[in-house]
């Protein structure tokens, strides 16, 4: 099939280059002409395991290509995928979806009849209806289908995650978008990874929620990291107790100074913000952010108190920067 990524960020760049290596014909569009350019000549703005070959590879196949031009890729599209970012809105916490908007308006007067523009992008309940809204404002009698298509990608796993998945969640509202993914994640399909339909909105929950319950764990154990401490337990082997348990899992039971990254804060956060808009207060993710932040202070305390009580004048040296650095 015809797919058009409007986004070269790591989830864009990343299902772009799957997809194609799936044996679709893929474009991906990004505004940035440098990144743009880059990619072109092989270079790869993110490091992930096994991208750049996977890029390369079907570059030269002729199945992967970049541009900046929308009417270079959307008018001959099957699908229309938004991978844009979708970051935490000052004030509120609210996911800000001006670049997915922006996307929506952009792409509205080259879509072609029967198209499906799918959201990749983690987006609150009810983007999917703002997104069909802002289409039919530029053009009221398109013919479209609008769906919701999540990902469940790891940074340093992402290409396995997305050959490999737990599950495919593809939300829709008619038949036609619902077929059209079918056919573009057939591959994996008949390799058994199993797919599963829902609404458009259960599909954007959906995401939220995993993400919610991951966090939740997170912060879980770290609550319990504190308790063993107090009474001389060791928390690695409390996490492995409870982790061997199936219905647990060991996942995500590491305790550390909470999670970061670019996904669980803001998701937390804007799922708190859709429970407050639609009046349904969801007090256990509550809990979750507050542990969260304590977490990265108590963290801190530690520091200032392993180095004597007092850090001012000294040098502290951090190996690792990933999502756990909280100074």
């Amino acid at each position: 099939m015809r797919i058009a990524m409007i986004g070269t960020g790591y989830v864009g760049l990343v299902s772009g280059t799957c997809f194609s290596d799936f044996g679709h014909e893929v474009t991906c569009i990004d505004k940035d002409a440098a990144k743009v350019d880059a990619l072109r000549s092989g270079r790869i703005p993110i490091y992930e395991p096994g991208l750049e070959s996977l890029v390369t590879g079907n570059a030269k196949a002729g199945r992967l290509r970049f541009t900046t031009d929308l009417a270079d890729a959307v008018p001959q599209a099957d699908a229309v995928f938004i991978a844009v970012g979708t970051p935490s809105r000052r004030g509120d916490g609210h996911a800000d979806l001006s670049y997915v908007y922006a996307a929506a308006r952009e792409m509205a007067e080259y879509l072609a009849p029967g198209t499906v523009v799918v959201t990749k992008s983690t987006v609150p309940v009810g983007t999917g209806d703002d997104v069909l809204r802002i289409i039919r404002e530029v053009k009221p009698d398109l013919d479209i289908s609008v769906a919701s298509n999540p990902e469940f990608l790891r940074e340093g796993a992402a290409i396995e995650d997305f050959k490999h998945p737990d599950r495919i969640v593809i939300g829709c509202e008619d038949e036609r978008g619902e077929q059209v993914l079918r056919e573009i994640y057939r591959p994996l399909f008949l390799n058994r990874s199993p797919i599963v339909a829902m609404s458009r909105r259960g599909a954007e929950l959906t995401k939220y929620a995993a993400n919610a319950f991951l966090a939740t764990k997170i912060s879980f154990i770290n609550e319990i990291a504190d308790l063993c401490e107090k009474v001389g337990a060791d928390v690695q082997d409390v996490a492995r107790g409870i982790g061997l348990d199936n219905r647990i899992g060991s996942k995500f039971l590491h305790a550390g100074p909470g999670y970061g990254g670019s996904c669980f804060p803001k998701d937390t956060l804007a799922l708190l913000k859709t429970g407050q808009d639609y009046e349904a207060p969801l007090r256990i993710v509550e809990a979750v952010v507050a542990v969260n932040e304590n977490r990265k202070r108590s963290m801190g305390r530690k520091v200032i108190q392993a180095m004597g009580g007092a850090v001012q004048g000294k040098t502290v040296a951090i190996l690792g920067l990933t999502f756990k650095v909280c100074f």
